[in-house]
């Protein structure tokens, strides 16, 4: 395949940004996005130009790292896919493909296809422990949890943390993933001693990041590649409301 790439470079955060383009021969069908990008950046590299900077990890679909823009969309054209898992196949020869990074002002860009996603890590960090008891491993039986929920739990609990949804967001708004994050925990008798005080502090952190206001166009959950409902953004914004609710009353 013969592509010809526009490639988002920026020198940092505060640098002004540019697309270039680039022309790509011998691109496999059966390569992954990502290393279509380890191909471009050897080709600068022969040619004795910076390589493109990008995200990636595990290139399994696990972590979440390699977020990119591409044609407009999170993680690309196929559904349900991190970037990592998309392959050349879902393009043509010929074809112009233009990748940007993650676009939203809680994201900053630390250089090229790279951004700063640790907004993400301080809403989870706000929101806490669970009450478990620590020492040896407790009994895998001692809490009963309903099927219904332990599933729902173990729904919410998938997401990777990528920030698609916020990417497709016309708000950039993190409610997916912070429903989510919260909602793994609220959901187990375990997490629920913690409740109240875990969604008030996450939902401020969210706001205090930058991040917007839900709308509920419904982008995000179909952007996520581990395709979280939004159900779970209906339960956190009963949670936080019933939580703000006993403050006052407290």
């Amino acid at each position: 395949m013969k592509l010809i790439l526009r490639v988002w470079r920026q020198d940092g955060a505060k640098a002004e940004g540019r697309f270039e383009t680039h022309q790509l021969d011998g691109v496999s069908e059966d390569s992954s996005f990502l290393e279509m990008l380890d191909q471009l950046n050897e080709q600068l590299l022969e040619e004795g130009t910076e390589p493109v900077l990008f995200d990636h990890d595990c290139r399994e679909g696990i972590c979440g790292s390699c977020s990119l823009t591409i044609n407009g969309l999170a993680h690309g054209p196929e559904d349900s896919t991190t970037t990592c898992q998309l392959h050349m196949r879902k393009f043509t020869d010929g074809e112009t493909v233009t990748i940007e990074p993650f676009r939203a002002r809680a994201f900053p860009v630390v250089r090229d296809l790279v951004v700063d996603r640790s907004a993400f890590d301080r809403i989870t960090q706000a929101g806490g422990y669970i009450t478990v008891r620590t020492g040896s491993a407790p009994d895998g039986n001692a809490i009963p949890v309903p099927k219904d929920d332990s599933d729902k739990a173990m729904d919410a609990a998938a997401c990777i943390g990528c920030g698609a949804c916020v990417a497709s967001c016309k708000n950039a708004s993190a409610m997916l993933f912070t429903s989510a994050k919260a909602g793994h925990l609220n959901l187990l008798p375990q997490g629920r001693a913690e409740k109240d005080k875990r969604v008030l502090a996450m939902v401020e952190e969210m706001d205090n990041s930058g991040f917007g206001n839900c709308r509920n166009y419904g982008e995000c959950s179909a952007a996520c590649p581990k395709d979280i409902s939004l159900d779970y953004i209906s339960k956190l914004n009963r949670d936080h409301a019933a939580a703000k609710v006993r403050k006052i009353f407290s």
